[in-house]
């Protein structure tokens, strides 16, 4: 008997095996968990189908984060099947590249309103459609990353986003605790995944990251899965409202 047996859920934000949602897909599996996984479009359709067919799960549904209509679609259909679910993973977040390339100052209105949508509305929105189908005891973890906090060179309108998404958490928390439902975030350090390469310096980040981290490595999708599978399962039961922090102790001896 796993951590997770008897369990399901569903993984948003899966868009290839390099993706931290897919780290965290195969530790939640290897431990019983059922999984669903959404894709965005037919291209990701076609990355997504496999793996999640490799983790012994047919539920693959489109899904745009920024149609509600779509995320309600989703929930609806995992109740069809399950009834109940026990988990969500929101691994999701997009700006436009443009708004990473120049400097801060000159984000555009649409590229802000865009990067806050998609990487820290659809958490709420999310929250809100699967809360009739979560079950007591049931935990939604988010991915976020130190930029929240700190001024990271070419990560700009994102780490507003992703200080937007970690208020969203605490907030979500506070409101779904009296119904038993955890919500936290784990905030990885860098990895090599499709969404970083849209960020400038991403190799330079790497090393520095490699160098000042006291276990002198880089944290990988299993270290960040192994997180993930802790805050979703009942060994965090008391935990809510957390960022939990999975970067070698990079976001500490940093300074």
């Amino acid at each position: 008997m796993g951590l997770m047996s008897g369990k399901k859920g569903v993984i948003f934000g899966v868009a290839n095996d390099k993706s931290i949602a897919w780290g965290i897909a195969q530790q939640l599996r290897a431990e019983g968990a059922e999984l669903a996984f959404t894709y965005l479009n037919e291209a990701l359709e076609k990355r997504v189908r496999p793996l999640a067919e490799s983790l012994d799960s047919s539920l693959v549904l489109p899904c745009d984060v920024q149609n509600e209509d779509e995320i309600v679609a989703v929930f609806s259909e995992l109740e069809k099947h399950w009834g109940k679910i026990d988990f969500v993973v929101h691994a999701i977040a997009f700006a436009n590249r443009e708004d990473l390339k120049q400097p801060f100052s000159q984000t555009s209105r649409e590229g802000f309103r865009l990067a806050l949508d998609v990487s820290a509305y659809s958490l709420v929105s999310l929250t809100r459609c699967a809360l009739p189908v979560l079950n007591d005891g049931g935990s939604i973890v988010a991915m976020t990353y130190l930029g929240s906090v700190r001024s990271v060179p070419a990560y700009n309108v994102m780490g507003v986003a992703k200080a937007a998404l970690e208020s969203s958490v605490r907030y979500l928390a506070a409101e779904l605790g009296e119904r038993n439902i955890r919500v936290n975030a784990v905030s990885a350090g860098p990895i090599k995944t499709l969404a970083a390469s849209g960020i400038g310096g991403f190799k330079e980040k790497l090393r520095v990251a490699e160098e000042r981290a006291p276990l002198k490595r880089l944290v990988t999708q299993e270290d960040v899965g192994k997180s993930a599978l802790y805050l979703l399962s009942d060994l965090s039961s008391g935990v809510t409202g957390e960022i939990h922090y999975v970067d070698g102790g990079f976001s500490t001896a940093a300074g």
